[in-house]
């Protein structure tokens, strides 16, 4: 419980800052969405990697 609590604080940490450099350049809030959502996919696999090293 208290991992999924701290994953929805980063979220909403991340779509925070997103939105404050939105309010300063649209464009640069663009890139900055992306970088940080290839930065989550991979997060993400990195993860799944590991339990399924664990497992074994």
């Amino acid at each position: 419980m208290v991992t999924r609590l701290l994953f929805v604080l980063e979220a909403l940490f991340v779509l925070a800052a997103v939105a404050g450099v939105g309010m300063w350049s649209v464009p640069a809030s663009l890139v900055l969405a992306g970088v940080l959502g290839v930065v989550a996919v991979e997060r993400e696999q990195a993860g799944r990697k590991a339990k399924e090293v664990r497992r074994r």
